[in-house]
């Protein structure tokens, strides 16, 4: 608990810049926030019976030189499955996560493409081989190119993982600690007015041999229904180097969810 606390504090301390000018901000500028919601759901019914949930929101500053996201998601299924081998069948949880990223750039002065950034993550999975994965990095980063319709950001820096593996019946938990160097990348298309293409990339390599490393791409593409409102489709890939024998060292996760822009 106290670590889930601490990690707390630090996301927050990553999103502080976000509201240091806030209050100075005159009645008629243009609010440095913007916020989405996102939801999904899929409910089965007839030979099987499942029901899935995929939500989240995301909250951005950008002013001056400091540009600040912070992002929470969670995702939920059940699953129809028997109970203790007899016939009777209940919507039994199958898959559970939630995840915090908070990330805060800094950018050198106002004609520098260049950035100092901090970031802080979190995640929960109950069906991994692993309960909870988080890190915490810092480094240098550039604005590699930008246009009015596209842009590309790269980063990468020193920084610190902990990775809390899931108890069995003959093995007790245990907390693995590493250092890392934390390289990400983003790359932002406008197709047209309507349509935008998001990739993310991020890699957590574990600086010492035979410990967990971690890789994760995000793709999307968004498609402007009314003005505030979006449909969203994401394919995510996750890699664990070191995972045990019964689970796989890949995760995908396809999802197509309503995202409300305020």
């Amino acid at each position: 608990m106290n670590h889930k606390l601490s990690l707390i504090a630090l996301a927050t301390a990553c999103y502080l810049p976000m509201t240091t000018f806030a209050a100075d901000a005159a009645p008629a500028e243009k609010s440095p926030f913007t916020s989405s919601a996102e939801l999904g759901f899929l409910y089965k019914t007839g030979n099987t019976k499942s029901a899935d949930i995929n939500a989240g929101v995301s909250v951005k500053y950008e002013k001056d030189q400091w540009l600040s996201t912070l992002d929470f998601d969670i995702l939920a299924k059940k699953t129809e499955k028997t109970v203790d081998g007899s016939d009777k069948l209940s919507l039994t949880t199958t898959e559970q996560k939630w995840t915090v990223d908070s990330k805060t750039n800094y950018t050198l002065d106002t004609t520098s493409k260049n950035y100092m950034y901090g970031n802080v993550f979190y995640e929960d999975n109950r069906f991994t081989s692993y309960d909870s994965q988080s890190s915490v990095s810092a480094g240098w980063g550039r604005n590699w190119y930008k246009t009015e319709k596209a842009s590309f950001f790269a980063d990468i820096g020193p920084g610190f993982k902990r990775d809390v593996t899931k108890a069995s019946d003959i093995m007790p938990s245990e907390t693995n600690t590493s250092l890392i160097v934390q390289a990400q990348a983003l790359y932002l298309r406008q197709i047209n007015s309507h349509v935008e293409f998001k990739q993310t990339l991020s890699a957590k390599i574990a600086t010492q041999s035979g410990e967990n490393s971690t890789y994760k791409a995000d793709s999307s593409i968004t498609t402007k229904l009314i003005e505030t409102l979006q449909l969203k489709f994401t394919v995510t890939l996750d890699y664990n180097s070191k995972v045990d024998v019964d689970k796989e060292k890949l995760d995908t996760q396809t999802s197509v969810t309503l995202v409300y822009s305020f």
